[in-house]
C-alpha cells in the first residue's frame, strides 16, 4: 500500500512538473519568440550563405524570360488604371504581359480595362461572371498565362521599377531549379495616418525579421506575400494550383510548396508599395482572415507532421511555432479573462494589496515583452531598406501592444470557421476593401 501511494505521489509530481513547464513556456513564448526572430535576422545578415539579395544583374532583352503579371480584380475601379499604367510605363523589363482576372466586378472595372486595352496590346483581360474568389481567379488565369513565371500583383500594389529584373535573378541559375516562388519586401504606401505608420513598423518586423529568420534556419517560409510574389508556373501546377476554399491563398500555397520539397525564397532587396487598412474595422477584418488562413494550413498539415515528422523535418520549425502560437492564443485569452475576474473580485472584497501585486506582476511581464519586442523591431528597422524607416521605431510600443492583443483574439475567433473550411464548408469569395488612390509621400 505504501509503495502504491508513493507511486501515485511521484506520478502526480511528474504531471505537476510537466504542467508547470508547459505554463512557463506559454508565459515566455512572446519574449523568447522575439529574441528568436532577433537572432535569426542577424544570422541571415551575417551568416547565411548563397544570399541573392546582393547579387543580381540586368538581363538583356533576348535573355529575359516571359513573365505574366496577373492581377485578380474585384471592384477595383479606383486603383486599376493607375496600377496598369504604372506597370507598362515604369518597369525596367521588356518581356512581360499583364493578365487581369475581372472576378465578377459590379462597378466600372470592366469598362476601365476595356479602355486600357486600346492603349496596351500586352494587356489581356479574362472576365469571370460570378465572384468565386482570388484563388479561383488565379487558377483560371494560370492556364491562360503565356509566361513560365507568374507574378501575383494586387490591384493596389506597385513593384519597384527593377522588381522583375531582380526577381528573375532568383530563377536563372542551376542551383535555382527547386525554387518555387520568390516573395518581395512590403513597403507601406499610405503612412499619413497613425495606423499606417504603425503598420510600417509591423511589416518591417514581419518581413524584415521573421522572413529573414525563416530563410536563415532552413529556407522555410510561413507565407508568401499575396500582393507581390513571383511563382514558377510549373510548381503551381505541381501542387494543383491554389486551394480555392481557403481564407488566405498565399499562406496555403506556401505550405503546399514546402510540403512537396520546393524551396521558397525571400528577397528583401525587392520592394513593392501597397496600401494598408486605415481603420480599426478594416484592420480587424484583414487580421481575422490572416488568422483563419494560418489555422487552416495548420489543420491541413497536422496529420502529415504527426505521422511523418522525419519526412517533413525541414518544415518542423514552422509547424512547431504555429502550434505554439495557436495554443498561446487560447492561453492568453483565458488567463486574461481570469486575471480581470480575480482583480475585480479582490477589489470588491477590499483586498487591495492583491490588486496592487497583480497589476505590478502584469506590469513587469509586459515590460519584458516590450523590451524583447523593441529589440526585434529595432533589428528589423536597421536591416530593412538600409535603416530608412528607423524614425518609425517610436511607434513600436503602439504596434506591439495592439498586435499582441489582436492576434490571439483573431486566432481564437477563427478556429471554428477554419474547422468548417477543413470539413469542406469553406468559401473563397472575397470583398475588395475600400480603396484610396495612391498619393505621393
Amino acid at each position: 500500500m505504501t509503495n502504491l501511494f508513493i507511486d501515485h505521489l511521484l506520478e502526480a509530481t511528474a504531471w505537476q512538473t510537466a504542467v508547470n513547464i508547459g505554463l512557463l513556456i506559454l508565459c515566455l513564448y512572446p519574449i523568447t519568440g522575439s529574441f528568436f526572430w532577433f537572432w535569426g535576422a542577424l544570422s541571415y545578415r551575417f551568416f547565411k550563405r548563397n544570399r541573392r539579395d546582393q547579387d543580381w544583374h540586368p538581363l538583356p532583352p533576348a535573355e529575359q524570360p516571359l513573365i505574366t503579371i496577373m492581377i485578380p480584380a474585384h471592384n477595383e475601379e479606383v486603383m486599376i488604371a493607375d496600377t496598369i499604367n504604372y506597370l507598362f510605363q515604369q518597369l525596367h523589363y521588356q518581356n512581360f504581359e499583364v493578365l487581369v482576372m475581372d472576378d465578377g466586378s459590379t462597378d466600372d472595372t470592366g469598362a476601365i480595362l476595356a479602355e486600357l486595352q486600346t492603349h496596351y496590346p500586352r494587356l489581356r483581360v479574362i472576365t469571370i461572371e460570378k465572384n468565386r474568389g482570388k484563388a479561383h481567379a488565379f487558377n483560371i488565369g494560370m492556364y491562360f498565362a503565356k509566361g513560365d513565371y507568374i507574378l501575383s500583383n494586387d490591384a493596389d500594389s506597385l513593384p519597384e521599377p527593377d522588381a522583375l529584373m531582380k526577381y528573375m535573378n532568383f530563377f536563372i541559375h542551376d542551383r535555382d531549379m527547386n525554387t518555387s516562388a520568390v516573395t518581395a519586401n512590403m513597403d507601406v504606401q499610405n503612412r499619413t495616418k497613425l495606423l499606417g505608420k504603425s503598420q510600417t513598423v509591423e511589416f518591417s518586423s514581419i518581413v524584415g525579421v521573421i522572413k529573414r529568420s525563416q530563410s536563415a534556419i532552413n529556407d522555410a517560409m510561413y507565407a508568401y506575400s499575396g500582393a507581390n510574389t513571383l511563382y514558377k508556373k510549373q510548381f503551381l501546377i505541381d501542387v494543383g494550383g491554389f486551394r480555392q476554399n481557403r481564407a488566405t491563398e498565399d499562406i496555403s500555397i506556401a505550405w503546399d510548396h514546402q510540403m512537396v520539397g520546393a524551396v521558397p525564397q525571400f528577397a528583401p532587396n525587392i520592394v513593392f508599395h501597397m496600401n494598408v487598412p486605415t481603420t480599426i474595422r478594416d484592420l480587424y477584418r484583414q487580421r481575422r482572415r490572416w488568422a483563419q488562413g494560418g489555422t487552416e494550413v495548420w489543420l491541413t498539415n497536422l496529420k502529415s507532421f504527426l505521422l511523418h515528422p522525419w519526412q517533413h523535418r525541414y518544415q518542423l520549425s514552422m509547424f512547431f511555432d504555429s502550434t505554439l502560437s495557436i495554443i498561446w492564443s487560447f492561453f492568453f485569452i483565458i488567463t486574461s479573462i481570469m486575471f480581470i475576474i480575480l482583480m475585480l473580485y479582490f477589489a470588491l472584497t477590499g483586498n487591495y494589496e492583491r490588486v496592487y501585486h497583480g497589476f505590478m506582476m502584469a506590469f513587469i511581464f509586459v515590460t519584458f515583452e516590450m523590451l524583447a519586442g523593441c529589440m526585434q523591431l529595432l533589428a528589423a528597422l536597421l536591416l530593412d531598406h538600409h535603416a530608412a524607416k528607423l524614425k518609425y521605431w517610436f511607434f513600436a510600443p503602439l504596434y506591439m501592444l495592439f498586435y499582441w492583443m489582436i492576434n490571439p483574439v483573431t486566432v481564437v475567433m477563427t478556429v471554428i470557421p477554419a474547422l468548417k473550411t477543413i470539413l469542406g464548408f469553406g468559401s473563397g469569395t472575397w470583398v475588395s476593401p475600400k480603396r484610396q488612390a495612391f498619393k505621393k509621400r
